[in-house]
């Protein structure tokens, strides 16, 4: 990961909290070349210590190659927007603000039982906040048991950890402002980039 001094993460609470809180991610494995696939990813105990936990369908092209021990990649990535020169005071160069986490990890599969518990957590994680909610265990029983045999569920132990928020820190206090006014007027990945920058920026709003 490219990771500039100023815009380097490396407290653990935050890298942690980041994952919990950006679950989907690119998942990158090598077989005969590097292959991604996007999917919710999970995290299991705390900041001091962790393991990441997904499944994949069993047709995707990475299964032959996910296996114990096997070293991939976990992207996380969270809000980022295109900045534009024409919001700051004096001219400058238009840029991209983002936060990503990388993680490096070991792969352990798991078993049907784990692989089920994982479900049943993945499946609340999402679910709690819906209105009329429908949680694992209220799935028809039948129809649970045709799909399990179609995924395989896997571990994953972080063995390095970066990451990086580029969020406008050094800029002058009028052109951050003028930044995060301008973004919060756009979509709503453009207004969480707005917030993003507001909170690494000590509130310059």
């Amino acid at each position: 990961m490219y990771q500039p001094k100023k815009y380097k993460k490396q407290d653990p609470e935050y890298l942690f909290d980041f994952i919990n809180e950006h679950p989907f991610a690119s998942f990158v494995l090598k077989g005969e070349r590097l292959m991604a696939t996007h999917i919710p990813v999970l995290i299991e105990g705390n900041f001091q210590n962790y393991k990441l936990y997904a499944h994949i369908a069993n047709h995707n092209e990475q299964l032959e190659f996910l296996k114990d021990e096997v070293e991939a990649l976990m992207i996380f990535q969270g809000a980022h927007g295109y900045v534009s020169s024409s919001w700051y005071q004096d001219k400058d160069i238009s840029t991209w603000d983002y936060s990503a986490v990388h993680v490096n990890v070991k792969l352990k599969l798991q078993t049907n039982e784990e692989l089920q518990t994982s479900l049943l957590n993945l499946v609340h994680r999402f679910e709690k906040n819906q209105a009329n909610p429908l949680y694992y265990n209220d799935i028809p029983k039948q129809m649970l048991e045709d799909h399990l045999p179609l995924i395989t569920g896997f571990w994953a132990e972080p063995i390095k950890i970066e990451g990086v928020a580029k969020l406008h820190q050094s800029y002058n206090k009028k052109d951050v402002e003028s930044v995060i006014t301008h973004l919060n007027e756009g979509d709503a990945l453009s207004k969480e980039l707005s917030k993003n920058i507001r909170e690494e920026n000590n509130g310059s709003n």
